[in-house]
């Protein structure tokens, strides 16, 4: 039996890197990132070595020219986990200016559906995918980064609307919302310890991991969410 094929964005390190490592047995991996090149060939060793075939893609998903090559070397799909994403510096949005909303959206939302869309033009019989959002969404995040919040709850409509158009082909399309997660995404808003510093918040009294959010993921891929598409799950800590 042939090995399914699965494309990860944003797959060089945090979640992504977590969802490449569990699900290399099973599938075979196109693993996109956009600058990381010594974590993304870590992943890929990772990977091999698991039993994958793995493809490195390089490209930023908010440039269109870049994605029609990267999906130029993908011809078909069994699925796809929508995980790239950006952050900016904490900030009220008092402080926001157009260049960085314009970042956030372009690659948060209007590059993570066109990954969608060209994602699932390669899906020929049943599919899957799952949108990584954000807790974020519901929270509002005040005073730190109601811009990436309102960027993840589009992509929680988006992924109802869209799970609504492919069901019918059998495709089905899931969002996972992490909560407060121990990533490298904190740094890159200028913050590296607030994992840590925040966890007192959770009702479980600590930060998540990226494997506890990749393993809600690999389930939805499986056939044992087969009847579940058009929702969220929250991997909060219940926060």
């Amino acid at each position: 039996m042939s090995r399914k094929t699965l494309l990860i964005t944003g797959a060089s390190a945090g979640i992504g890197a977590a969802c490449a490592r569990l699900a290399a047995p099973d599938y075979d991996l196109y693993l996109n990132y956009r600058s990381d090149t010594t974590g993304a060939d870590a992943v890929k060793s990772d990977c091999e070595a698991a039993g994958a075939t793995v493809t490195l893609l390089q490209a930023d998903v908010s440039d269109p020219e870049a994605l029609d090559a990267m999906f130029a070397k993908i011809p078909r799909l069994d699925a796809c986990i929508n995980n790239a994403g950006i952050v900016a510096d904490s900030a009220p949005v008092a402080e926001h200016d157009y260049d960085r909303l314009r970042r956030m959206f372009d690659v948060n939302v209007i590059g993570a559906m066109m990954v969608a869309r060209d994602a699932t033009a390669r899906m020929d019989g049943p599919g899957v995918v799952v949108n990584v959002t954000s807790a974020a969404a519901r929270l509002g995040s005040a005073n730190q980064y109601v811009d990436y919040a309102a960027s993840k709850a589009a992509m929680d409509t988006f992924t109802k609307g869209l799970s609504d158009e492919l069901a019918p082909r059998g495709i089905r399309v899931m969002a996972v919302r992490p909560g407060l997660i121990d990533t490298e995404l904190h740094a890159k808003g200028g913050e590296p310890g607030r994992a840590q510093r925040l966890a007192h918040m959770v009702p479980m009294r600590r930060e998540g991991s990226a494997e506890e959010v990749a393993r809600p993921i690999m389930f939805l891929l499986s056939e044992d969410a087969s009847y579940m598409t058009g929702s969220s799950i929250e991997v909060t800590g219940g926060r």
